[in-house]
């Protein structure tokens, strides 16, 4: 009978320590209602995870990302990097954005070239780095450029009548050409009679989320600024 009493020990001994050490099963948590519960005034388009468990990145206007810890209500911004150096956030925004190169109707924009690669641009005529992605993409004949003018306003106070100049010119090519080469940087562009066009580009540009300038996409894959080593890599 002790040997009995002994083996039952022995055994129910053997299940408590296997049960402490299976964990406990968490509750599936609802991240939207979530979201909703901690940030009722936030208005998001997507809610995807992220590589780091607990932690969802949370996409709202202009394709802004934010991230969210939905056990503890936690809400951070700024960027994920992972410890090889990816920006996860920088990736998934141009994935995003890659997925909006339909949205550009072409036979609105400036066409430069007949080359075989397809570039469009969302640029500012004052912008530096804007000029400077304009000459690197001048010396190519690979390349067919669909040119959308975003001027921002705040930062360029000119150029708006760039702009405006160049989509109302009747050779737009040549007028663009002469502004991004700084011929009217220290004189007043010649008047034109506004034909509407700049307020469809802004509009367009609006609509796809950009803030800020330049924006390319190389044969349907978005980079953001002027990043030539980028630029030859996706038109090899």
């Amino acid at each position: 009978m002790s040997r009995l009493i002994l083996s039952l020990f022995l055994l129910l001994s053997v299940l408590s320590i296997c049960a402490c050490a299976v964990p406990p099963q968490t509750p599936q948590i609802d991240i939207e209602s979530a979201l909703a519960a901690h940030y009722p005034q936030i208005k998001y388009q997507e809610i995807n995870p992220t590589p780091l468990s607990g932690i969802h990145e949370v996409v709202v206007e202009n394709s802004e990302i934010i991230y969210f810890v939905p056990e503890s209500g936690h809400m951070f911004f700024g960027e994920l990097w992972t410890s090889d150096r990816q920006n996860l956030t920088r990736i998934s925004k141009s994935k995003r954005m890659s997925s909006k190169v339909n949205e550009f109707p072409l036979d609105l924009a400036i066409v430069i070239g007949e080359g075989p690669h397809q570039v469009i641009e969302v640029t500012d005529p004052d912008c530096p780095f804007c000029r400077q992605s304009s000459d690197f993409f001048a010396g190519r004949d690979d390349i067919t450029r669909y040119v959308f003018l975003f001027p921002l306003d705040r930062l360029h106070p000119h150029a708006e009548a760039k702009a405006r100049y160049i989509l109302c010119a009747e050779d737009q090519e040549l007028a663009y050409e002469e502004v991004f080469s700084g011929k009217y940087d220290n004189q007043p562009v010649p008047a034109v009679k506004d034909n509407g066009l700049l307020s469809k580009h802004r509009e367009i540009a609006r609509k796809t989320g950009i803030t800020g300038t330049p924006q390319f996409w190389i044969n349907g894959q978005h980079i953001s600024g002027f990043n030539p080593q980028q630029f030859e890599k996706l038109l090899k």
